[in-house]
């Protein structure tokens, strides 16, 4: 008996903990890559101050494969432990038509607020083919366009407008070593600029016999091999290496997400230095933004709790806080128009009014399809197969992985 009284211990007290993170002391319980974020406890202690819920706070885990494995683990076997996890594109793309998820249409992204939330990336994203929306999006965050305004000055451009403009500017300014523009497209990393410009031409990602994707692929084709105003070593590049090169003057123009705080931390950022600017009118004016969106357990015994979280973080107010506690910038365009002046909000919110706001176009096998496209795309851009060939290729993985 004596043997088994610290295991008995064990079990009492491993029962008074589960039973204190998961019974009444909390009306639900949280699971958010959030967690780690030095203000979050703040951001939190607003949630519960405005909706009156007690939360528990759980922190996913930080590896992506691992944080989709449990994600994936805790919906499928309808552990109803968790009641709201936070989860990012290629987690909704693999989840959102498998009935996990409780649709929010009725209950929080009700007609007379889902339209202030990017369509195309509501649409893409978070809606089930069944017509329910399975998220509230906690933040944009849009691949962007940023300029050298240095480089503008220098070789006498006031504005890159246009695809004219954007192949003008990119043959002027590269010279002496460096280029025109600069990529991320090591063979995960692709999928976002190859996406962006079949948008810009007005295609569709998941459709390679449309002939707006070929002029696509042949244009960033004619940026490496024909203008040569992009060298081939970004075939190698992810975003930090991408990052310094632009910093370091080598690169005159690019997309790269977010809001510029690697080029603030470099002394890079402004006006008269690198910046953001307005999308070129190419057939379309097109972005993507991507996003974790806040989602409901179907196997909660929580929902009424839920909801009212749901509907906290989808409010105005809610969106607000989480600028001022993560900088999570608003995914309601109305809520963005509440936070101060800066070039980030003007130009964030050129984008919304301008622009065909999209979400990455993914498959449920998300990463065998992106790395077999960026395989195929790094094979013709290095003149190993055709443009053609990788049309033909792209369209057999879209069958693959669809």
């Amino acid at each position: 008996m004596k043997k088994l009284l610290p295991i008995l211990l064990v079990i009492l007290m491993l029962g008074i903990f589960t039973g204190y993170a998961n019974g009444s002391e909390y009306d639900l319980t949280l699971f958010t890559v959030w967690k780690t974020n030095p203000n979050f406890d703040q951001w939190l202690s607003g949630v519960e101050s405005a909706t009156g819920l007690k939360i528990n706070a759980i922190a996913e885990p930080t590896d992506t494969d691992t944080r989709q494995q449990k994600v994936v683990t805790i919906l499928s076997s309808g552990d109803s432990s968790i009641d709201i996890l936070h989860i990012n594109d290629e987690m909704g793309t693999s989840v959102k038509n498998t009935g996990w998820l409780v649709p929010l249409n009725d209950t929080v992204l009700t007609d007379d607020i889902i339209g202030y939330f990017p369509q195309g990336y509501m649409a893409d994203m978070l809606t089930s083919k069944d017509g329910g929306i399975i998220g509230v999006p906690s933040y944009v965050g849009y691949l962007a366009f940023w300029i050298d305004q240095v480089k503008l000055d220098k070789y006498g451009f006031k504005s890159i407008d246009a695809k004219e403009d954007f192949v003008a500017f990119a043959k002027a300014a590269t010279e002496g070593g460096n280029y025109g523009y600069g990529g991320s497209w090591e063979k995960t990393y692709i999928h976002n600029e190859l996406g962006i410009f079949v948008n810009l031409f007005g295609g569709d990602y998941l459709d390679w016999t449309n002939p707006a994707n070929k002029e696509a692929i042949q244009f960033m084709y004619d940026m490496v091999n024909t203008w040569k105003v992009t060298p081939v070593d970004v075939l190698a590049d992810k975003y930090e290496q991408m990052n310094q090169k632009f910093i370091d003057g080598k690169y005159a123009m690019l997309f790269m997400w977010g809001t510029g705080g690697a080029f603030r931390d470099a002394g890079r950022y402004g006006e008269d230095q690198i910046h953001l600017a307005p999308i070129p009118q190419f057939a379309t004016k097109s972005i993507f933004t991507d996003s974790w969106s806040f989602v409901l357990n179907s196997a909660s015994k929580n929902k009424e709790a839920a909801i009212k979280f749901l509907q906290y973080v989808a409010s105005k107010e809610g969106m607000v806080s989480g600028w001022d506690n993560v900088l999570a910038y608003p995914a309601r365009s109305d809520a963005a128009q509440l936070l101060p002046d800066s070039d980030v909000k003007d130009m964030y919110s050129l984008y919304q009014r301008t622009c065909i706001v999209r979400g990455r176009p993914m498959l449920p096998q998300t990463m065998e399809f992106l790395t077999d496209m960026g395989t195929i795309f790094q094979l013709c851009m290095q003149d190993k197969i055709t443009v053609d060939e990788f049309c033909v290729r792209a369209q057999q993985y879209v069958e693959r992985y669809k």
